[in-house]
C-alpha cells in the first residue's frame, strides 16, 4: 500500500518542504505537488522537496502533455531523479488549469499522453530520438545528459474509460481523482483488470490509487463543514467522471450544475458557494475520507477490499486543527489501522 500527500503551490516553498519532510516521518510513501496554473512552479519546488527529504518519492501530480512539450518534461523529471537520488515519479495527466488563458490546444488528449510518455522514456538512453506521432513531434534531438535510471515510475491520471485504459497498458499506476466510493472504486478496479489483461499485462502489476481529499474531527459534522465547498465544484463542474453515482443517488441533479454550469476552472472553489446547501454528507463521502477516525478507517477498509491499493490526500482540516495534526491522526487513528484489519 502507497500513502501519498499531494500539495498545491500556494504557500512558501520551504513551507510545501517542511510538510513534506513531516510526511516522510509519519510513514508517507510519497509527496507531490501539483503541476497547476499559475501557481508556484512545480519542478523548483519539488527540487527544494527533494534537498529536504531522505527516503520519500516525490514528483508532479500530475503534469500534462500540451503545457510543455515531452522532451522538456523529461528534462525536468530525470534532473529531478538524479536530484533526488533515484526517487522521482512522473505523474502524468491530459490536465485542464492554464489552457483557456494561454490559449493553449488540447488536441486528442489520450493519444497525446500516450505518445509523450513513448517519447519521455526513449529519451532515457541518451541516445538521439526521432519520434513522429499524430500529436507529438521530435526530431533527431537528445538530452545532454545520460539520467541515472532510465525507466521512471509513470503514474497515469484519469477518470475516463479510454485514459484508464491506457495506463492498463503503459502506466505502473493509475490515479483516480475523488474515488472514495467503494462501488466507484470496484468499477475501476474491474475495468483496469480487463484492459491489463487484453494488453498481455498481470492485473497485479498496475498500482490502482485513489487521489482523496481528507478531512477528520471527532465532531463528523466539522469535517463534512470543511469539505462541503470543495466537494461541490467536484461533482458539480462535470470535469470530473464517475461510472457509479449517478445510479447510487450521489450524482447532483441537473437543476442544480446548471446554476454553475458558466463557472470557468480558473475561478476555483469559491463560486460553488451558491449550492453548497445542496450537497449532502453521502455525496462528500463518496468522493472524501471524511468523518470521525473511525468512519474514515471503515472507508479505507472498504476500499482496501475494492482493490485500491493506495491513496494520494489532500488535507482539508476541519475547525480547530492544523494540516499536520490532520495528517498524523490520519496515519495513526485511520490508515494503520485499516492496514493492519487488511492484513488480517
Amino acid at each position: 500500500m502507497t500513502l501519498g500527500l499531494l500539495m498545491a503551490g500556494h504557500s512558501d516553498p520551504f513551507v510545501h518542504a517542511d510538510l513534506a519532510s513531516f510526511a516522510e516521518e509519519l510513514g508517507f510513501t510519497d509527496v507531490w505537488m501539483a503541476d497547476e496554473r499559475f501557481y508556484r512552479e512545480v519542478y523548483s519546488l519539488l527540487t527544494v522537496i527533494a534537498m529536504r527529504t531522505k527516503r520519500i518519492n516525490i514528483g508532479p501530480c500530475v503534469t500534462d502533455p500540451f503545457s510543455r512539450h515531452a522532451a522538456l518534461t523529461a528534462m525536468a523529471i530525470y534532473t529531478l531523479d538524479d536530484i533526488s537520488k533515484g526517487r522521482a515519479i512522473l505523474g502524468f495527466g491530459a490536465g485542464v488549469s492554464g489552457f483557456a488563458e494561454m490559449g493553449t490546444p488540447r488536441p486528442k488528449p489520450v493519444r497525446a499522453l500516450r505518445e509523450s510518455i513513448e517519447l519521455i522514456r526513449a529519451l532515457a538512453t541518451g541516445e538521439e530520438v526521432s519520434y513522429a506521432g499524430e500529436v507529438v513531434k521530435f526530431d533527431a534531438g537528445k538530452l545532454g545528459f545520460k539520467p541515472g535510471r532510465t525507466r521512471l515510475p509513470v503514474w497515469l491520471a484519469g477518470n475516463g474509460p479510454q485514459v484508464q485504459q491506457l495506463g492498463a497498458k503503459i502506466a505502473d499506476a493509475i490515479i483516480m481523482e475523488a474515488c472514495g466510493n467503494a462501488i466507484e472504486a470496484k468499477s475501476f478496479a474491474a475495468r483496469v483488470r480487463e484492459s491489463a489483461a487484453a494488453a498481455g499485462r498481470k492485473p497485479e502489476e498496475v498500482h490502482l490509487v485513489a487521489r482523496l481529499n481528507v478531512s477528520l474531527s471527532d465532531n463528523a459534522a466539522d469535517a463534512y463543514d470543511a469539505l462541503s465547498l470543495r466537494s461541490a465544484r467536484t461533482l458539480a463542474s462535470g470535469r470530473t467522471h464517475f461510472d457509479t453515482l449517478e445510479a447510487q443517488g450521489l450524482a447532483v441533479p441537473a437543476p442544480v450544475r446548471e446554476k454553475v454550469a458558466h463557472v470557468a476552472y480558473k475561478e476555483g472553489a469559491p463560486p460553488y458557494e451558491a449550492i453548497r446547501a445542496d450537497i449532502t454528507n453521502e455525496m462528500i463521502e463518496a468522493i472524501s475520507l471524511v468523518g470521525t477516525p473511525a468512519q474514515i478507517k471503515k472507508q479505507l477498509a472498504a476500499l482496501f477490499e475494492a482493490g485500491i491499493g493506495g491513496v494520494i490526500l489532500s488535507a482539508l482540516p476541519a475547525k480547530g486543527l492544523t494540516v499536520q495534526q490532520t495528517l498524523e491522526r490520519f496515519v495513526r487513528e485511520c490508515w494503520q489501522p485499516a492496514l493492519q484489519q487488511a492484513k488480517g
